[in-house]
């Protein structure tokens, strides 16, 4: 149920952390368990959040925990991330330029593309951080290779991880988007912002609902 961290780096080979490479169907070994699992509450904690943390990036986080009205950790409801995330995906190979991708991008009318080198997940990027590096470069650049280009950091969730969780994750690092990542290390799903948006608005308008 841990999420990962992938730092920036050029498209080559494998981006994905070693945790889902060849993962086994149930291993849980990343999570070390002092008491039953409680399948219907979320109780897993990260290291990269308090590390988010400590260093001063909270405000949203704390903003992010108002909305659950008051509730105690221990006590909110368990939603894994396959529950909201979509499986629909659309990737281009690492050798792509950037007009193919925005292309790509346009064609099917997403925001966020995932980057492979051969079978291998080696990124995930969204349309907003496209356009800003074409802007930071010359006009040709829209004929540059993905595979010349260090891309951003991106998120890595297993299905099971608790969507609360991967959502102060987001917060912390300030990332719109999360790969979901499924027994096999293939990317199986995409949690955005908008997903979450999504679920709020459905659960305020059930909350309303006499």
């Amino acid at each position: 149920m841990s999420i990962f961290v992938s730092e920036p780096g050029r498209p080559v080979g494998t981006r994905l952390p070693e945790a889902f490479r060849a993962r086994r169907v149930g291993d849980v070994t990343e999570l070390t368990e002092t008491e039953t699992i409680n399948t219907g509450r979320s109780e897993a904690t990260d290291a990269e959040f308090q590390l988010a943390a400590n260093a001063g990036r909270h405000r949203a986080l704390e903003e992010y925990g108002a909305t659950a009205a008051g509730e105690r950790r221990e006590e909110r409801p368990y939603l894994p991330v396959s529950r909201i995330a979509s499986s629909t995906l659309y990737s281009v190979q690492a050798s792509a330029t950037i007009a193919e991708a925005l292309s790509v991008m346009d064609e099917h009318q997403v925001h966020h593309l995932v980057i492979m080198s051969g079978d291998n997940v080696a990124g995930l990027v969204d349309l907003r951080w496209l356009l800003g590096w074409l802007h930071d470069h010359e006009a040709k650049a829209m004929s540059e290779s993905l595979q010349h280009i260090e891309l951003p950091a991106f998120l890595t969730a297993s299905p099971e991880t608790d969507a609360h969780q991967l959502a102060r994750l987001m917060l912390a690092h300030q990332l719109n988007a999360a790969l979901v990542i499924d027994t096999k290390g293939t990317a199986a799903g995409v949690v955005t912002s908008t997903d979450y948006l999504r679920l709020y608005a459905n659960s305020g308008r059930h909350e309303g609902t006499v």
